[in-house]
């Protein structure tokens, strides 16, 4: 009870009910408390742990880092090794267009970056989200987010920013000359995992580049496998001017990035110079962690799997008729119940039976269903189980 009443005096709170569970150590899929008992993992801290969690090559990689050095200099000044090493591996994964990492400490700041360079590169101002979207909580994060209730409160917020339908074809032609950028998702987060479609990607794709606006795609929450492709983008075969990453970048370490071609981010370098600046970005000990679980994905042989994991979720959960959907795409799955108050009873009798998942900002009735990506088949019907049975208790 001490450290309760620690944590509610001495910590700000994000809402007036957190979960208040006390976990004091993790490994792979599960979360232990103070009396060492486990609970079973389903949001992966919001699609952070996508190789689960204290993975040992991990935890070797960042106590090798820690033994050398830590915070030296603000990003971009002296050549250090996991900054660069990181940064070689993560676009020899990308298109040749994406070859220059600006490292940041989270995917908001990846946004707050991508929005400068925009500007930067085409001279003007207007930058284009979609309703429904979500790209961070900082002031010009937040003037793109896609749903007036967590604005309206903050404003006035950054000018010429505005939001278009998702998936609608026609309102693409709304991109003008006045346009520097559109930021997009792949599979919207806020609204409960709605994937966009392959057309309207594709369609924007062409627009932006017709009309001289930059494509950033935010990948902060689809990237590092959660789709079954490395980056979500991949399947849709376009290629963002800008990419934005977050979450998973950093291996459980903070660390964002955004990437663009050279010539582009050559654009922060001069009038002025140091156009985007960040004292923490690219954190040695942060880049060790997430090049170390960068390498264990590509090597694990889970992003084959990822689809068909996915799908066994899907097929058990819509089975039930209280479920009215399960949408999203691999282990990025969101479930919609009839009303919000069953929504919250589940995930309370979840709790209870020790198994973790959680909310979505835009979907007052959907719980957020995402994994470590090396969730076995047992521990999915030990999860579809569980729900199923809450269900049918309710």
């Amino acid at each position: 009870m001490e450290l309760e009443k620690s944590f509610y005096k001495h910590l700000a709170q994000t809402t007036g009910s957190p979960m208040l569970l006390k976990f004091s150590k993790a490994n792979g899929i599960y979360l232990y408390d103070d009396k060492d008992e486990k609970y079973l993992d389903f949001i992966s801290g919001i699609a952070v742990a996508n190789i689960g969690h204290s993975h040992p090559k991990v935890i070797s990689a960042v106590k090798e880092q820690v033994d050398k050095h830590m915070h030296l200099m603000v990003f971009g000044e002296y050549i250090q090794n996991t900054q660069v090493k990181y940064a070689e591996s993560i676009t020899n994964e990308l298109a040749a267009e994406l070859q220059t990492v600006y490292w940041v400490n989270s995917g908001t700041e990846a946004t707050e970056g991508a929005f400068k360079l925009s500007r930067r590169v085409t001279g003007r101002s207007e930058i284009i989200s979609f309703k429904g979207s979500y790209h961070g909580s900082t002031i010009g994060a937040l003037s793109s987010m896609g749903n007036e209730k967590y604005k309206r409160a903050f404003r006035p917020l950054v000018p010429d920013h505005r939001q278009l339908e998702f998936n609608d074809i026609e309102s693409l032609n709304e991109i003008s000359s006045k346009t520097a950028a559109v930021i997009v998702e792949c599979v919207q987060a806020g609204t409960g995992y709605k994937k966009a479609d392959k057309v309207f990607l594709e369609e924007l794709s062409r627009q932006c580049s017709k009309i001289g606006a930059m494509l950033i795609v935010d990948e902060c929450q689809t990237a590092f496998g959660r789709t079954g492709d490395l980056f979500a983008h991949q399947e849709y075969r376009i290629t963002p001017d800008i990419l934005c990453l977050g979450k998973a970048l950093g291996g459980g370490m903070p660390l964002g990035a955004f990437i663009s071609s050279k010539s582009k981010m050559m654009k922060l370098t001069h009038d002025p110079i140091l156009g985007h600046i960040t004292t923490f970005g690219g954190n040695p000990v942060s880049c060790a962690a997430g090049h170390a679980a960068f390498q264990v994905l590509k090597s694990s042989g889970w992003l084959a799997d990822v689809q068909k994991r996915g799908e066994l979720i899907k097929k058990v959960l819509r089975s039930h008729p209280r479920v009215c959907e399960v949408s999203g795409t691999g282990l990025l799955l969101s479930v919609t119940l009839e009303t919000e108050d069953l929504k919250y009873l589940v995930y309370k009798k979840l709790i209870e039976r020790k198994i973790i998942t959680n909310f979505f900002l835009f979907n007052n009735e959907a719980l957020r269903i995402t994994p470590p990506l090396c969730v076995t088949v047992n521990e999915i019907d030990y999860f579809n189980s569980n729900f199923i049975q809450i269900l049918d208790e309710l």
